[in-house]
């Protein structure tokens, strides 16, 4: 067997589950994970014994190992190895491992900021869950369908929240200086406003401030309901794509 067949079929292994061997190397990462956020949930609990606490860091030094071996295993068979190390789940699967690295050569106890940072990226492990699920590919592929919509979306959402924000003020800032003394003010409201969210903790109490979030309530649902629309027609298309593909 040349070497040219042999990355071949490792890359056959790691990145497709077409084959036994592919769906039980996603099963033991998928394992892996799941066995690495539980020990790093056990850990916050405060109070645990010292051959507890050994028990735990022996368990994270072993799935960051394996982690550390599938990641160069990726790097090795990635056709394009640049084009790994700079994707959204080359650079998840680098911050699942980093944290461990950081510490083991001091660098996470600069100082008690820097510790908790690195510790939290321990975190990102969670997001490598989403590779081994096909519904997070049609997602995907959705997101890519209606990208041009989700933007368009996102900047009128924008400006709206800002007219809100520059409206409530136009309306409350002289009864309520201390809360919507200026637009910066404003924004905070305007964000819960339109999500819905309505915290109470800052409302108008002028009648035309009122009248104008009683208007931005009624957009707010509108803006609550159209995305879920936009992303289930592409969920849909992509759903048919992925079928014909399998087909």
């Amino acid at each position: 067997m040349n070497r040219t067949t042999y990355i071949e079929r490792i890359r056959y292994v790691v990145e497709r589950r077409d084959s036994w061997q592919g769906r039980t190397f996603d099963d033991f990462v998928f394992g892996m994970i799941l066995l690495s956020l539980f020990t790093f949930t056990l850990r916050t609990i405060p109070g645990l014994s010292g051959q507890t606490q050994s028990f735990l860091h022996w368990v994270e030094v072993i799935t960051v190992v394996l982690f550390t071996f599938e990641y160069c295993l990726r790097c090795f068979v990635a056709l394009k190895r640049s084009k790994y190390v700079f994707s959204f789940f080359g650079i998840i699967d680098l911050l699942a491992i980093l944290p461990f690295y950081l510490m083991l050569f001091g660098f996470g106890y600069i100082d008690g900021l820097i510790l908790r940072v690195v510790r939290v990226l321990r975190i990102f492990r969670i997001i490598r869950l989403f590779r081994y699920n096909q519904a997070v590919d049609r997602l995907q592929r959705a997101v890519v369908i209606v990208k041009e919509e989700i933007i368009m979306f996102a900047v009128l959402s924008l400006i709206l929240i800002y007219l809100a924000a520059a409206g409530i003020w136009y309306f409350e800032s002289a009864v309520q200086p201390d809360k919507f003394g200026s637009v910066l003010d404003g924004l905070w409201w305007a964000v819960v406003t339109l999500t819905t969210v309505g915290y109470g903790d800052t409302y108008p109490v002028t009648g035309g401030g009122r009248i104008f979030t009683f208007l931005l309530l009624m957009i707010g649902i509108g803006v609550i309901a159209i995305p879920p629309g936009i992303i289930a027609s592409a969920l849909s298309k992509a759903r048919a794509e992925q079928d014909r593909e399998q087909s």
